[in-house]
């Protein structure tokens, strides 16, 4: 089984970050491989590729120029609620996640500290359900 993922975030540097954790994953795993599908600087770009490549899971960042990944998982959740929202962020704080939760986002990841870690055990509870 494969489980497509779509990274988002306006920071070139940290898309590649990400693909890498993602790609590392997939050698240390026997049943289910993650492939990076496709990659958006912006959130508006973010929802015309999930139209396009339909992922099983979107990683957002939150703050990005012509629309945040708050709107943009509004907008992913209208137009396919199948699709596993996860907010990668530096701005993370309480009354951001209560907004995050209430846009669709199964989970807000912090950059700071071992996002790497944390990232991780967010997909696999995406995997298994949960």
């Amino acid at each position: 089984m494969t489980l497509n993922i779509l990274i988002v975030d306006d920071s070139s540097i940290i898309r590649r970050s990400l693909r890498f954790c993602i790609e590392q994953q997939n050698l240390e795993q026997q049943s289910l491989e993650w492939r990076v599908c496709g990659e958006a600087d912006n959130g508006r770009i973010a929802v015309e590729k999930v139209k396009e490549l339909h992922p099983d899971v979107v990683i957002l960042d939150f703050a990005m120029p012509v629309m945040n990944g708050l709107e943009a998982a509004r907008q992913i959740a209208r137009i396919a609620p199948e699709v596993s929202v996860l907010l990668f962020t530096l701005h993370d704080s309480s009354d951001l996640r209560r907004e995050a939760q209430a846009a669709g986002i199964k989970e807000v990841i912090s950059k700071a500290g071992r996002p790497g870690d944390q990232l991780v055990t967010s997909l696999r509870t995406v995997c298994s359900g949960g």
